[in-house]
């Protein structure tokens, strides 16, 4: 169900080459001529590290068993950017790139812990202090940040200020969940398993400041996609092994991006000039290198590799346009709303037989299934019914004699006080409802009661 929300310098064994894939060094002069030279104007800070095992976090594991260190590339030379740390890793530069927010552990006993420093460099400041790994700090509006947070069940998302104060979890499901990128809309990318924080395949999501209106960014499932950015033109390009694909608003389903053969580590930064800097490895390669890419181009121009590590996690330092701030519009409720226009419509096409009524179902702390009722589904496909709010919920839509005629197979979650609109049963954010109004609305305004008995129900609007 697609449910949308109304409301001294250290000089390394990094090799500064000018490499063309497919083709021979050329010793005389940089292969990349002006390109080349325009990207050492830029500075960019990416990780090194022995060992990189990209979806190791989806599953609650380690991302850099051998440990990982930021570097920062500027006028050609590499150097690390933090001094005197065991490990460091996930640099987010400022929208005025004069700050960078990176995971850091001081020893190497240390759980990773949210820092800041200068993008000159200098003295980092602790930023946010755990108790287990804090990773993945990306830069929100109004000195807020989100961030991965290690829990029992697996990593959390949660947006929390860069004092500490005014922490917000925004996902409520068992799981891994690692944040990707702010949208300029506000909203959080995010991947986790598919379906829904359970599953074995990366896929990405968006939610809300708040936690509100977590939703797939598109519904055309299958392949691996993770490491996300969005780009000027407002496309999320991602990663999918060995190459790469975009989201672009005017197409309902993925796009292929034509790169050059290679694997692509994801977290594509976008320079000033339009290249995109890529984490890319040659077939059979051993480690990821540091690649400017024009799109269209036939070849990747390799900025910076190293023998003996990975380099990954590029981010450009310049300045940024500050994304819009996401007023939360939930109310002061136990429950959530939730309005179904057509749940008869799908991806997958209509149903053949007419729903007769929806069941919902939330996920108890014992892992096991409980059953919160069943209203009917009007001859139009719609329903309106209440839920308790953050929990693990799904639907299922029965036909006359209680039969499944189709049902969720993951789960996702209605923030207390949210109020959420689906345009039908998992038909993707692209399709525009029908200009009506809900035959359940000319019915009756007050929602079902499917919170299960949950306290402080009937503090809810619409009753």
């Amino acid at each position: 169900m697609r449910w949308l929300t109304t409301g001294a310098v250290v000089v390394c064994a990094l090799l500064l080459v000018a490499l063309v894939y497919g083709l021979p060094p050329q010793p005389d002069r940089p292969a990349g001529g002006s390109n080349q030279r325009q990207a050492e104007t830029v500075p960019v800070i990416f990780t090194a590290a022995p060992v990189y095992v990209s979806l190791a976090a989806l599953h609650g594991e380690e991302r850099f068993p051998e440990g990982a260190q930021l570097m920062v590339l500027r006028g050609g030379q590499t150097r690390l950017l933090v001094l005197g740390f065991a490990a460091t890793a996930d640099a987010s530069v400022s929208f005025d790139a004069q700050t960078v927010l990176f995971a850091g552990k001081k020893n190497a006993g240390d759980p990773w812990e949210i820092w800041e420093v200068s993008a000159e460099g200098g003295a980092p400041q602790l930023v946010l202090r755990g108790t287990t790994d804090l990773i993945r700090p990306l830069w929100m509006p109004d000195g807020r940040m989100v961030l991965a947070r290690r829990e029992r069940d697996g990593f959390a998302l949660e947006a929390v200020g860069l004092d500490g104060s005014g922490a917000v979890r925004l996902s409520y499901l068992p799981g891994n969940f690692v944040p990707d990128d702010v949208l300029r809309d506000g909203r959080v990318l995010f991947e986790s398993g598919f379906p829904l924080g359970s599953g074995a395949t990366p896929e990405m999501f968006l939610v809300y400041a708040d936690g509100s209106g977590v939703e797939s960014v598109r519904c055309d499932h299958g392949a691996a996609r993770e490491h996300g950015r969005q780009m000027v033109s407002g496309d999320i390009v991602f990663a999918h092994g060995e190459r790469l694909a975009r989201f672009t608003s005017a197409l309902a389903e993925e796009a292929a991006v034509a790169a050059p053969a290679g694997e692509y580590a994801g977290d594509v930064a976008e320079m000033p000039d339009g290249r995109w800097l890529v984490a890319a490895r040659k077939p059979g390669a051993k480690h990821f290198g540091l690649g400017a890419w024009k799109p269209g181009a036939a070849a990747v121009t390799v900025i910076v590799q190293d023998a003996e590590r990975d380099l990954i996690e590029p981010v450009v330092v310049v300045p940024r346009a500050v994304p819009n701030r996401h007023p939360s519009g939930l109310h002061d409720w136990t429950v959530g709303n939730l309005l179904a226009l057509d749940a008869r419509l799908s991806r997958s096409g209509a149903l053949a037989e007419e729903p007769a009524a929806v069941r919902a179902e939330a996920l108890g702390g014992d892992g096991k299934v409980v059953a919160l009722g069943t209203t009917p589904v009007e001859k139009d496909g719609s329903f309106f019914v209440q839920a308790a709010g953050d929990r693990p919920l799904r639907f299922i839509l029965l036909d006359a004699a209680g039969h499944t005629l189709r049902e969720e197979h993951g789960w996702f979650w209605v923030r207390r006080g949210e109020q959420r609109i689906c345009v039908g049963c998992h038909t993707g954010p692209e399709r525009a409802p029908e200009n009506r109004v809900p035959q359940v609305l000319l019915r009756t305004t007050t929602p079902a009661d499917m919170t299960g008995g949950a306290a402080g129900a009937a503090t809810a609007g619409g009753r």
